[in-house]
């Protein structure tokens, strides 16, 4: 099962690809695939960005067809114009996920990193840092990607943790 994780932006948005791979023997385990970003040229106006980040969107989903899809919940900052474009990129990542068919799931991102560093006031290479020992990857380049890539990682630690406790559960009963 695939997840994509996008941290959405109205000139830079992240994105982070996962495979959650299953087996009876094994349990589950967490593969990287994939992460990146999507880079809007500034100088372009704001509607030729959202295009923009639509098309690479479309591309992204169409490639991986993930079944979900986890974005980072809209917070409110002391710019008002900037949580507007923030919105507006949001709309446009939530349009073509949901076009895709893929469950959409939001998360704060105080609670992702939580779920991934124990603190939800840690810092972006926190973040980044404990990415890398998870995953078991070299280097993310780019926060933005790290982003997504923590809120793909949150949701399939959110979506195997019930999974885990019910084989548990499952062992304990006599047939």
């Amino acid at each position: 099962m695939i997840i994509l994780g996008i941290d959405p932006g109205s000139r830079i948005t992240g994105f982070g690809v996962l495979k959650i791979n299953s087996s009876a023997n094994q349990g589950w385990s967490i593969q990287h695939v994939s992460h990146g970003v999507i880079l809007m040229n500034p100088e372009d106006t704001f509607p030729v960005r959202m295009k923009d980040l639509g098309e690479s969107m479309r591309e992204i989903v169409d490639k991986y067809n993930p079944a979900h899809v986890s974005v980072e919940k809209i917070f409110l900052g002391k710019n008002a114009d900037s949580a507007f474009k923030l919105g507006h990129a949001r709309g446009v990542v939530l349009y073509e996920s949901a076009r895709s068919g893929a469950d959409v799931h939001e998360y704060a991102t105080r609670v992702v990193k939580k779920g991934i560093v124990g603190s939800g006031g840690a810092s972006k290479e926190e973040v980044q840092f404990a990415l890398q020992r998870l995953l078991n990857i070299k280097a993310i380049s780019r926060v933005d990607a790290s982003d997504a890539l923590a809120l793909a990682a949150y949701h399939a630690y959110q979506m195997m943790n019930p999974l885990q406790k019910l084989k548990a559960s499952a062992k304990d009963v006599d047939l």
